[in-house]
C-alpha cells in the first residue's frame, strides 16, 4: 500500500488567519515599508547595493544599461518581476519625484506629464554621488548581512546611510492593512535639526570615558583594546531632550522637488507631532502683462506629484464647459529650462479672480496626505519627527562604533605584523642565519617563533619579507608605519572609550554632507491657512509707481523702470496712451497699501495696490472699470494710499473741489467701503471733487490755483462733518480759475519748500513760510508769475524733507525723473526754470509725484 504521509486535522479558520498574517507581515517587512534607519524599501536597497558592489556603477563610472542592473538584482537579490525592479529604479532617477535623485539616468526616464519611461534595454544609469553616501563603509562590518533567497549571496539588512534618507527622499507604499506616505525634505534643514538634537543630547548625563590608569604597562593597554573589541553589542549612552516645537525651528515643512507652496503652519506641526495629517499645496503662478492690454497667468511650479498634462487638460475642459471664464488661450511652453504653462486671458478680465478659480477647480491646489509609517526595529510604527531623527542618530552611532571596531581590529592586526618585522630587521643577521640553517619553511617558522617569541602570523610575515626591506630606507618606512598605525589605534581606542568623542565624529561627518550637498529650500512655507491666505501674503511689500489716465486706465510699475536724469531731460516713455488720452495721476505707494479712489461725482472706492496689475513701462494698463464698479460718467479725480497698521497721523480726509470748496471727514467713516462705492462729499451741479488729502486735525491747508494764486489757512477753520454733507468755501476764485493743488502743512513743513510746475514744463521751489496764514475764503496771494511761456499751473506739492526725486509725466505719456536738488529755490513772483522738454509737439505736463530717499531705496 502506498504511503500517503501523515494527515493532520486542523481548523481552517485558524489556518487561514495564520497564513494571511504571515503573508501580511511579509509584505509589510519585505516589500512595502521603508526602514527608519536608511529610509529604503528592500527593492531600493537591493538596487543600490547591486549597482555599487556588484556592478561598480559609481557616479564617476560610465553609464551602463538598465537591463544589466535589473538582471543583476533579479539574479542575486530580488525574487520578483523585472518591472517591479525597473519601476523602482526609474523613480529613483526622476528629479520631479525625488528631492535628491539617487540614480543618474541617461535616456527616457519618463516626464512630469506622466509619460512612461523607455524599456530598460534602451536606458542607461549609474549612481549619483549623493547615493554613494548611503553605501559608504558597508564593507567594514557596519551593518548586518542576511542570505539572499537561495543562500548563494549575502545582502545588507540595512545600509550604513550617512544621509538621513527617510526624510530627504520621502517614501510611498501600500502594505496589507497599512500604508506609508512620507514627504521629502530639505537636506540643510534636516541636518540642522539633527545637529540640534545631538547638541541637546550631549547635555544629559554621560558615562565616564574609558581611561588608562597611570603606571599601566603596554600589556594593560593591549588588554583594554581587547576589552573594547570584545564588546559585541553597541549601546547608545545618551538621552534625547528635544521637543517637536524646537525641531520645527529648523525644519519648516516638507520641501518638494517641484517647488510650490504649502500652507497652515498648525497643520504642518500636527503632521510632525502625530505622524499623520494633510499638507495643503499650491503651485506657483504669476500674472504677466501682454500686448494689447491683455494679461496671462504663468504657472511656473506645480504641487508635488501633480501631472502637468492632466492639469492642462483639466483647465481646457473647464474653459470649454464655461466653468472657468475669461480664458482666451492655453499653451504649455515648458522646456528644459523649467515649467511654463501660459493661461492667456481675455481683455479686461481680472487675472486674480481667474487664478483663484484655478486653485479652487484644478489640481493647482491639492493636498499631501502624510502618513509617516516606517519599520522601527522591524516593527511598523507611525513615526513623528522626533522619533525619525533619534532613530537615525542611534543608527549612525551604531555604524560609526562598528566601523571603528573593525578599523581597530585591522590596525591591531597590522601592528602585530609590524612588531614582528621590526624584531627581524633589528636582528637581521641572526634571523637570516636561522632561516638558512633550517631544513624547511615550516622548521624556519617554528624556530623563529621559539627564539623570538613570535606568533605564527608574525613568523610567516618575516619569511615572506622581501630582501629590499633590509635597506636602511625601507627599515625607516617600517618604523614610520608602526608609529602611524599606533596613532590610529590610540585614536580609535579614545573614541570607542568616550561616547562624547564618538558623537563628535558623527557630527563632523554629517556637517561635511551639509557642506557638499546642502541647498536652498524650493517650497515656500506660509503660516496662514489657504482660506485665510490673502494675496498680500504672496506679494512682496515694495515701492511702486501708479499711473492713471484721464480715460480711466490704471497700472503700476516698479521703481526700477525709471532712472534719474539731469534737469531739463526728455525722459523715457512711461506709458502708451491713445491719441485722445493723457496721464492724469501719478503717485508713489507700497504694494500692500490700501487705495481710496475719489471720483469727480464725490464718491469713493477702495482697493489694494497689489490688486492693480503690474505692467511694463510702456504698457497702457487696465481699465479702472475692471477694478472698480464706477458709474458711467465718473472719472478718478484723486487717489489716497494708506496702511491701517501704521501710525501716520492720518485721522481725517480733507476734500477739495475745483471751485474751491473744502470739507473734512474722519477717516474711520471710510473703513467699510462697498464694491459700488460710497458718497464722500455732496457737491454742486457745476462743481466736481478734485482733491483728497490726509490731515491730523491740527494742520494748515494750502490751496493753489491754475492762474497762480495760493491761500494758506488753519485746518481748525473747517469743522469735521459726515460723508454726505457739502463743503465750505476754501478760496474765492476769479473767472476761469480752478484749484490745481491742495496740500496739508504740518509744523515740520513750515521750513519745507513748495514745488510748482506749469504746463509748459517750467517749475520752481519756494519756501512755504513765504506764504502767511489767512482766513479761509479769501483770494490768496501770488505763487508764481504766470504767462504764455509758462502756461497755467498744473501741479503743486509741499516737498518732504527727505524728498529726493520728482517724477513728471506728460499728457502724451512721456516721463522724466529728476533730482529735486537740481530745481532752484526762487521767490513767489518768479516764473521758474525748465524742468522738462517735450519730444512731441502740443504736449503738456499732466502730473507729477515726489519720491523720498527711503522710497527710492
Amino acid at each position: 500500500m502506498q504511503d500517503i504521509g501523515r494527515l493532520e486535522q486542523i481548523d481552517i479558520s485558524q489556518e487561514a488567519k495564520k497564513s494571511y498574517l504571515d503573508y501580511a507581515m511579509s509584505v509589510i517587512v519585505s516589500r512595502a515599508l521603508p526602514d527608519v534607519r536608511d529610509g529604503l524599501k528592500p527593492v531600493h536597497r537591493r538596487i543600490l547595493y547591486a549597482m555599487y558592489k556588484d556592478l561598480g556603477l559609481t557616479h564617476d563610472h560610465k553609464y551602463s544599461k538598465c537591463a544589466g542592473v535589473v538582471g543583476e538584482v533579479l539574479k542575486k537579490y530580488h525574487p520578483h518581476g523585472d518591472m517591479a525592479v525597473y519601476d523602482a529604479m526609474v523613480r529613483l532617477a526622476q528629479e520631479w519625484n525625488l528631492r535628491y535623485p539617487l540614480i543618474d539616468g541617461q535616456g527616457n526616464f519618463g516626464s512630469i506629464d506622466g509619460d512612461s519611461p523607455a524599456a530598460y534595454r534602451y536606458t542607461e544609469a549609474r549612481l549619483t554621488k549623493i547615493a554613494e553616501e548611503l553605501l559608504k563603509d558597508y564593507q567594514k562590518e557596519t551593518v548586518d548581512f542576511t542570505p539572499n533567497f537561495d543562500g548563494s549571496e549575502d545582502q545588507p539588512v540595512v545600509l550604513p546611510a550617512l544621509l538621513p534618507n527617510l526624510l530627504l527622499m520621502g517614501s510611498e507604499g501600500i502594505a496589507v492593512g497599512m500604508a506609508t506616505k512620507i514627504p521629502p525634505h530639505n537636506l540643510t534643514e534636516v541636518i540642522d535639526a539633527i545637529l540640534y538634537t545631538i547638541k541637546k543630547a550631549e547635555k544629559s548625563e554621560q558615562p565616564e570615558p574609558v581611561a588608562q590608569e597611570q603606571g599601566e604597562e603596554s600589556t594593560e593597554e593591549t588588554q583594554s583594546v581587547e576589552n573594547i573589541l570584545a564588546t559585541a553589542e553597541v549601546f547608545f549612552p545618551f538621552t534625547f531632550n528635544t521637543t517637536i516645537d524646537e525641531l520645527l525651528e529648523y525644519i519648516k515643512g516638507p520641501d518638494f522637488p517641484t517647488g510650490g507652496a504649502i500652507f497652515d503652519q498648525n497643520e504642518i506641526k500636527n503632521v510632525y507631532r502625530t505622524g499623520r495629517g494633510r499638507v495643503l499645496m499650491r503651485g506657483i503662478a504669476e500674472i504677466e502683462e501682454l500686448n494689447g492690454g491683455k494679461s496671462a497667468i504663468i504657472i511656473r511650479e506645480l504641487p508635488y506629484q501633480v501631472n502637468k498634462a492632466t492639469l492642462v487638460a483639466r483647465i481646457a475642459e473647464l474653459a470649454k464647459d464655461k466653468k472657468l471664464d475669461g480664458i482666451s488661450d492655453l499653451r504649455d511652453e515648458s522646456d528644459r529650462a523649467g515649467i511654463r504653462v501660459v493661461v492667456e486671458l481675455k481683455r479686461d478680465v481680472a487675472p486674480r479672480k481667474v487664478l483663484n478659480n484655478l486653485y479652487k477647480l484644478t489640481a493647482l491646489q491639492t493636498s499631501f496626505p502624510a502618513n509617516m509609517v516606517a519599520l522601527v526595529n522591524g516593527i511598523p510604527r507611525i513615526c513623528n519627527l522626533k522619533l525619525i531623527l533619534e532613530e537615525y542618530i542611534k543608527h549612525r552611532f551604531d555604524v560609526v562604533t562598528r566601523r571603528s571596531q573593525f578599523e581597530l581590529r585591522q590596525a591591531q592586526a597590522r601592528l602585530h605584523i609590524l612588531d614582528g618585522l621590526l624584531i627581524a630587521v633589528n636582528d637581521i643577521d641572526a634571523v637570516i642565519q636561522l632561516i638558512r640553517n633550517s631544513k624547511s619553511a615550516d622548521e624556519a617558522r617554528s624556530n623563529l617563533m621559539e627564539k623570538y617569541s613570535l606568533s605564527d602570523i608574525q613568523a610567516t610575515a618575516i619569511l615572506d619579507m622581501q630582501l629590499r626591506r633590509l635597506a636602511a630606507l625601507e627599515r625607516q618606512k617600517l618604523e614610520e608605519e608602526w608609529k602611524s598605525v599606533k596613532a590610529i589605534i590610540d585614536y580609535l581606542v579614545s573614541i570607542l572609550g568616550d561616547p562624547l568623542k564618538m558623537i563628535s565624529v558623527i557630527k563632523d561627518e554629517i556637517l561635511k554632507i551639509k557642506e557638499e550637498y546642502g541647498d536652498e529650500r524650493r517650497t515656500k512655507v506660509f503660516a496662514s491657512k489657504a482660506d485665510e491666505f490673502s494675496d498680500e501674503d504672496l506679494i512682496q511689500n515694495e515701492p511702486t509707481v501708479i499711473t492713471v489716465t484721464k480715460t480711466g486706465y490704471v497700472k503700476r510699475q516698479s521703481m526700477t523702470s525709471f532712472k534719474t536724469q539731469k534737469r531739463g531731460g526728455k525722459g523715457v516713455m512711461g506709458m502708451t496712451t491713445k491719441e485722445d488720452d493723457a496721464i492724469d495721476h501719478i503717485l508713489f505707494s507700497q504694494t500692500h497699501d490700501y487705495m481710496l479712489f475719489f471720483t469727480n461725482k464725490g464718491k469713493v472706492y477702495q482697493t489694494r495696490v497689489f490688486e492693480i496689475p503690474e505692467s511694463s513701462r510702456v504698457a497702457k494698463g487696465q481699465a479702472v472699470a475692471n477694478l472698480l464698479n464706477i458709474e458711467s460718467g465718473e472719472t478718478i479725480s484723486s487717489i489716497l494710499t494708506y496702511n491701517p497698521g501704521q501710525k501716520e497721523n492720518k485721522d481725517f480726509v480733507l476734500l477739495a473741489t475745483k471751485k474751491g470748496e473744502v470739507k473734512k471727514t474722519n477717516l474711520k467713516e471710510f473703513a467699510n467701503i462697498r464694491k459700488n462705492g460710497i458718497i464722500a462729499i455732496k457737491i454742486a451741479q457745476d462743481d466736481s471733487l478734485t482733491w483728497a488729502r490726509f490731515t491730523s486735525g491740527a494742520d494748515d491747508v494750502l490751496l493753489v490755483t491754475a492762474n497762480g494764486k495760493i491761500i494758506c489757512f488753519s485746518e481748525s477753520q473747517i469743522r469735521p462733518t459726515g460723508r454726505s454733507s457739502m463743503g465750505v468755501r476754501g478760496i474765492k476764485l476769479l473767472e476761469n480759475d480752478k484749484v490745481v493743488g491742495v496740500d496739508v502743512i504740518t509744523e515740520a513743513d513750515k521750513a519745507a519748500n513748495l514745488l510748482v510746475i506749469a504746463e509748459n514744463g517750467l517749475g520752481k521751489k519756494t519756501k512755504v513760510d513765504a506764504f502767511k496764514n489767512q482766513n479761509r475764503g479769501g483770494q490768496g496771494v501770488r505763487v508764481a508769475n504766470i504767462n504764455d511761456k509758462t502756461g497755467q499751473i498744473v501741479y503743486s506739492e509741499v516737498l518732504p524733507q527727505d524728498g529726493k526725486e520728482i517724477i513728471i509725466t506728460s499728457e502724451k505719456g512721456q516721463v522724466v525723473k529728476i533730482d529735486i536738488k537740481s530745481i532752484p529755490l526762487l521767490s513767489r513772483n518768479a516764473q521758474g526754470v525748465i524742468l522738462m522738454r517735450f519730444s512731441k509737439t502740443k504736449d503738456k505736463v499732466a502730473a507729477a509725484t515726489c519720491v523720498t530717499e527711503k522710497e527710492d531705496e
